[in-house]
């Protein structure tokens, strides 16, 4: 079987699109959708995401990465779906869709740019060397000197697989501040084992993470990630972070097929 593919970035954090609105696609095949997103023996990509009906909403997404296993919600996914979405036809410049943390509320915008609601954080849990809060995905925040010469690979892996968090593990941010309401970012995300130019999630994670440590005091953050900028703004009422938007660019690469 012959089956239709488009390819996403946002910000680098690259995604296999396919539109399983028939329910055609095999699901459970862990090793298929490895193979697929596998930069050398497949089409190349992060993870891999489908866009399926929905009883509640436009449409449903289901994320999976690279790894071939269902994971958690994915900001930079969720943000390409929207523009996926759009090009195939579903949904025109807003809509509100299901994922696997619940609905989602996204306006495609005249520049392009995708702006994403994400989860509300009600808690987040501050130690003393890192930020630990869960933004849909879970993720480890912590500030680092030197972040352009910092060994993310290593570093984030040790975290990732240490006692800390069992087997379920977590993604891993490393964070430097470069103005008031401006920071860069590098993430290492579980699922991929490796790091990635983007992780959507782990950008809003950051930048609560960065309002709690009271490292800036705005509530619209600018992270600079490996492949590019992205957006967050959020308010915070009684201690929970509330209306929080993930914004940034969701572009279309190419399309084509593949056989099952």
């Amino acid at each position: 079987m012959t089956v239709q593919f488009y390819k996403y970035e946002g910000t680098g954090n690259d995604f296999i699109m396919i539109d399983n609105r028939q329910n055609f696609f095999p699901k459970n095949d862990i090793k298929l959708i490895e193979r697929w997103c596998h930069r050398r023996f497949g089409i190349g990509a992060d993870g891999l995401i489908l866009l399926e009906n929905d009883a509640q909403s436009d449409f449903k997404m289901v994320y999976y990465n690279s790894d071939g296993r269902e994971s958690t919600m994915c900001g930079n996914g969720g943000r390409c779906i929207v523009a996926f979405a759009k090009q195939i036809g579903v949904i025109d410049n807003k809509t509100r869709f299901n994922a696997v943390d619940g609905l989602h509320e996204a306006t495609i915008q005249e520049d392009g740019k995708v702006s994403l609601q994400m989860k509300s954080v009600p808690a987040v849990a501050v130690h003393e060397e890192y930020v630990f809060l869960d933004t849909g995905s879970p993720h480890h925040v912590t500030l680092v000197q030197d972040l352009e010469n910092f060994d993310v690979q290593k570093n984030g892996a040790a975290i990732r697989y240490s006692s800390l968090y069992g087997a379920a593990g977590s993604n891993v941010n490393f964070v430097s501040q470069i103005s008031e309401n401006h920071f860069r970012l590098r993430t290492y995300e579980r699922g991929v084992e490796d790091e990635t130019l983007s992780c959507g999630t782990g950008a809003t994670a950051t930048a609560i993470a960065m309002h709690v440590l009271g490292k800036t005091t705005s509530n619209r953050i600018d992270l600079d990630v490996e492949g590019g900028r992205l957006q967050v703004a959020f308010e915070k009422v009684n201690n929970t972070f509330t209306q929080v938007f993930l914004e940034g660019p969701a572009t279309f690469v190419y399309e084509g097929t593949m056989t099952l």
